[in-house]
């Protein structure tokens, strides 16, 4: 599977983004699918999850309630709308595609991911 994700840019405090991630080469609707982010510095962390159907979500305490994963198996994408930005939501942000067990579509183990996209910029000015 190839994930190219993008969406990103530059954005004030308080505003929206909507990040995408498209997937080729394999059937899509196979995979959960994670977004994860990583700041300037820092470790990479955990954002949102969404089960194989699109019937489940999971998402970081820091973005809970502002932060929307959803997909189009149709169309082969995972999107994650981004609203309420904060500065501290400044990060490259990455998609990740999982497969295995249908159940599980979070793992914490960042190695367990079976393919990663190239990350897209979002900056948030404060």
């Amino acid at each position: 599977v190839q994930l190219q994700a993008s969406g990103g840019g530059l954005v004030q405090a308080g505003g929206s983004l909507r990040l995408s991630c498209a997937a080729s080469g394999s059937t899509f609707s196979n995979y959960a699918m994670n977004w994860f982010r990583q700041a300037p510095g820092k470790e990479r962390e955990f954002v949102a999850a969404i089960n194989w159907r699109g019937t489940s979500t999971y998402y970081a305490d820091s973005v809970k309630g502002r932060f929307t994963v959803s997909r189009d198996n149709a169309k082969n994408t995972v999107y994650l709308q981004m609203n309420s930005l904060k500065p501290e939501d400044t990060a490259v942000y990455y998609c990740a595609a999982l497969n295995g067990d249908p159940n599980i579509y979070y793992i914490s183990d960042t190695g367990a991911y079976d393919y990663w996209g190239q990350g897209t910029l979002v900056t948030v000015s404060s």
